[in-house]
């Protein structure tokens, strides 16, 4: 994030120092990681945000949903319809940049498959939870099969006794025996923070799969969730959505300056996306694939050993050692990893 903003103390709510693992019988591994990273207010930090793209020369339109796109003669998306004040408008641009979330429907117009298999996506569930105890520098993550089902449950601290508590579980799992990402999280709060306060609901799909194949079309690029550029394993997407902006931006500054916005010029924002953050996807899902598979079983006993191991030494290399010595077979789906470095 410091790449692109300095944090604030007035959208941070929190800074991390480390975090705690618990296994699926409740054995908990810590992590310490100084200056890890930050728990955010998020509405603070988008206005913010607003506030630096309007500083900049950015006409910024709320309340204002998108209902088409427009193309010029040659099929070239060359801007959207929107609807505001219950009237509709046109917005012309030389480059749209969609950055409208999960299946990204701008996308889909321009004739991108913008769709997900549901084994890469999760549903999540958060609640702004008061009057809990928490650890308020260490974020805490919950595994096992019964407690989030190809996910995890999180708790993010936002002050002393203020934290987002969230689930969430694979998109093929949500519904399976009549039970949501919503019962798997109430479960948790109720056992664990059963004097908490819900003070705020957030819920939605989070893609946790490769990034898409096609990220441009003529006149058009997308980002973030909509390239489906979420972490595969943590979900997180701020971060990477920062950097798929600035590399859509290289790419839009490049052709608007050979006044060619075609899909073949565009992608340089792919390329520049490939070689940096994009490079590590495909072997982030298969490290994700593997670790879906293991049994709470084997969760339990690698909570045991690393336990045993130094706290200042644990990091995900050690992890993923420890994880490998108790399922060798792992080496065999993992072994083009193995090679070139990556565990």
């Amino acid at each position: 994030m410091h790449e692109f903003i300095q944090p604030d103390p007035a959208w941070v709510s929190r800074e991390i120092h480390g975090a705690r693992i618990f296994s699926p019988n409740g054995t908990p591994v810590k992590i310490d990681q100084p200056n890890a990273g930050y728990v955010l207010e998020r509405k603070v930090f988008d206005r913010v945000l607003s506030e630096m793209a309007a500083g900049a020369g950015a006409d910024i339109i709320v309340k204002a949903p998108v209902v088409g796109i427009t193309k010029d003669k040659n099929s070239f998306v060359n801007g959207v319809n929107f609807r505001y004040n219950r009237r509709e408008y046109t917005s012309s641009a030389k480059i749209v940049i969609a950055a409208d979330g999960v299946e990204s429907q701008v996308g889909r117009w321009a004739g991108i498959d913008t769709t997900h298999d549901l084994r890469d996506v999760d549903i999540c569930v958060q609640y702004l939870m008061s009057g809990i105890e928490i650890e308020p520098d260490l974020c805490d993550f919950y595994l096992g099969r019964e407690i989030a089902p190809r996910g995890y449950i999180w708790v993010f601290p936002k002050g002393d006794d203020l934290a987002n508590v969230g689930v969430g579980i694979g998109g093929t799992i949500s519904g399976k025996g009549g039970k949501l990402a919503i019962d798997y999280l109430n479960e948790f709060v109720k056992k664990r923070f059963p004097s908490g306060k819900i003070l705020a609901q957030v819920a939605g799909c989070v893609p946790v799969g490769d990034s898409l194949p096609d990220l441009v079309a003529d006149g058009i690029m997308l980002i973030g969730d909509a390239a489906h550029h979420s972490d595969p394993i943590s979900g997180g997407g701020i971060a990477n959505a920062m950097f798929s902006g600035m590399f859509a931006a290289e790419a839009a500054i490049e052709g608007i300056r050979v006044g060619d916005v075609s899909a073949e010029i565009l992608r340089m924002y792919q390329v520049l996306w490939d070689k940096d953050i994009g490079k590590n996807f495909k072997h982030i899902c298969q490290i994700r694939d593997s670790v879906l598979r293991f049994s709470d079983e084997l969760f339990d006993r690698c909570a045991g050993v690393l336990n045993k191991t130094p706290n200042k030494t644990i990091d995900m290399v050690t992890v993923f050692k420890t994880v490998l010595r108790h399922q060798p077979r792992l080496l065999l789906e993992l072994r083009h990893l193995v090679l070139a470095g990556w565990v």
